[in-house]
């Protein structure tokens, strides 16, 4: 729910209110954030409303701009000094509806008008690590009192897409334009880390987020430098570019980058991104094609023994991040071109794999998990079994995992879960003997949407290869989401 104006309302006023709002039927609180124009001028603070949820931090959009006019001021988006708010709370954008027409905390700031500028300002918005973000989509206006593009009738004009990618009828959105829409994999992929590896100088800017993403950008338009990464070693996809430029990390986690486009002077990679000259995210570039995804080669581990003969525990852990109202399940068990007797029911198929989903917890957060887990009697490829129970009306799309987190006391927490938030667990005892030779196959599906081919996988030596994760039956099996890197350990 976005609060509009609620600098005017008293603080403890838009709590009573937000207090009577239910639970999202899936666990959780609905997601507030509240509208406070404060530039440090008035009576009223951000402070104030940080309790209720995030608060729009105008700000940015100031500190953000004048980044961006001179590249030495980057550091300094966050001013504490300032008032502005801390990045657990702080709302941040580049511009919106307001500001980009002069009204409501507009100033010196920077919109679509100057592409160029705008690009690259969105862009480190989605790679710094202050705030959450939110990405503006408008239309072309030349007065602040201009209403969007319409018909005769005065109904709105429909947003016609372009050979290119575009918009037309008068549309701009940014959102597809490449390093914006492009750089939303990379907010994503690199959510919880730091920001090392900062270099800042000769009107350049390049750093990484922790292990997992580094990002580059030369107000010139041409950079060409080796810069540490900080990256596993590897070839990693350029987002951007939709893949067309291919970087190469050595041992040492240093990448020669390079820059030479003048329009979108950015670049930016992933560990786990899309590969391929066609790997488009759909932004504002043509181009189609597969959504393979590996990723860096990780260390080996070292290998486990041979799996149980009969029924085992068996966890499997897959880290993907998401948003409330998401949800993961997975799906597996055996190709059904490598083992005869397969159907396309899971009580009769030889390829399905008869698991009994372990308990972990009540209360909301466990709520749909038990409600989804109840009838789940295999792991298969064919979705919902016959007598497995819905949660509030919303089916199951296979096998349910439960969102979990490594600190103490949180929502989620478990002690499986040593590595961070947004490991996705199943934890069953399984039938090894309907396994091959104790590996099974599986993929992750995110409200409907499947993980792309999974290649290069970095553990173990399955009986046959697949696009899809290799799980051992009676161990411990650690994924990422739309990456070959994976852990399989014993259970302890």
């Amino acid at each position: 729910f976005r609060i509009d104006a609620a600098k005017h309302m008293w603080p403890g006023d838009i709590k009573a209110i937000q207090d009577k709002t239910k639970d999202l039927p899936e666990g959780g609180r609905p997601f507030f954030y509240h509208e406070v124009i404060d530039q440090n001028d008035g009576a009223i603070k951000v402070g104030e409303y940080t309790p209720l949820g995030y608060v729009t931090e105008f700000r940015y959009c100031q500190k953000i701009a004048e980044g961006i006019r001179n590249f030495g001021m980057l550091h300094g988006v966050y001013d504490p000094g300032w008032g502005m708010t801390d990045s657990a709370h702080a709302f941040v954008f580049v511009d919106n509806h307001d500001n980009q027409r002069g009204h409501g905390g507009g100033g010196n700031l920077i919109t679509h008008k100057h592409p160029r500028d705008y690009k690259m300002a969105v862009a480190f918005t989605l790679a710094y690590n202050y705030g959450f973000t939110r990405v503006m989509s408008s239309y072309y206006f030349q007065s602040s009192d201009q209403g969007p593009p319409h018909n005769g009738d005065y109904s709105a004009k429909d947003v016609t897409i372009n050979a290119d990618g575009s918009c037309g009828n008068g549309w701009v959105c940014e959102h597809r334009w490449n390093p914006i829409g492009n750089m939303v994999a990379f907010r994503n992929a690199v959510a919880g880390t730091g920001v090392d590896n900062w270099r800042n100088e000769n009107e350049e800017v390049s750093f990484s987020r922790g292990q997992k993403g580094f990002f580059a950008m030369a107000k010139s338009g041409h950079m060409d430098r080796t810069l540490h990464t900080g990256l596993p070693a590897g070839e990693y996809c350029e987002l951007v570019s939709d893949c067309k430029k291919k970087i190469t990390v050595d041992g040492s986690g240093n990448a020669h980058i390079v820059i030479d486009n003048s329009a979108e002077p950015v670049i930016a990679f992933i560990v786990g991104g899309p590969t391929g000259s066609t790997g488009s995210f759909g932004g504002g570039s043509s181009g189609s094609g597969s959504q393979s995804v590996t990723s860096a080669p990780a260390t080996p581990v070292p290998s486990v023994g041979p799996a149980p003969e009969g029924w085992a525990r068996t966890v499997i852990m897959i880290e993907r991040q998401t948003m409330p109202g998401q949800d993961l399940f997975i799906r597996g068990g055996i190709d059904h071109n490598h083992r005869q007797g397969c159907t396309t029911q899971a009580s009769t198929s030889a390829c399905a794999i008869p698991i009994k989903t372990l308990h972990l917890g009540t209360g909301s957060h466990y709520a749909q998990y038990n409600a989804w887990s109840t009838g789940d009697h295999y792991l298969d490829w064919y979705g919902m079994e016959t007598g497995q129970h819905s949660y509030h009306g919303h089916s199951p799309s296979g096998t349910p995992a439960v969102w979990t987190t490594n600190v103490e006391g949180a929502a989620g927490y478990t002690p499986l879960n040593t590595y961070g938030q947004h490991y996705w667990l199943i934890d069953v005892q399984m039938d090894c003997s309907r396994t091959e030779n104790g590996w099974f196959e599986l993929k992750a599906l995110v409200n409907g949407q499947w993980e792309g081919n999974i290649g290069g996988q970095t553990c173990g030596t399955p009986p046959y290869s697949s696009q899809n994760h290799w799980a051992k039956c009676g161990f411990k099996n650690v994924f990422h989401f739309n990456s070959g890197r994976c852990q399989i350990s014993d259970l302890s």
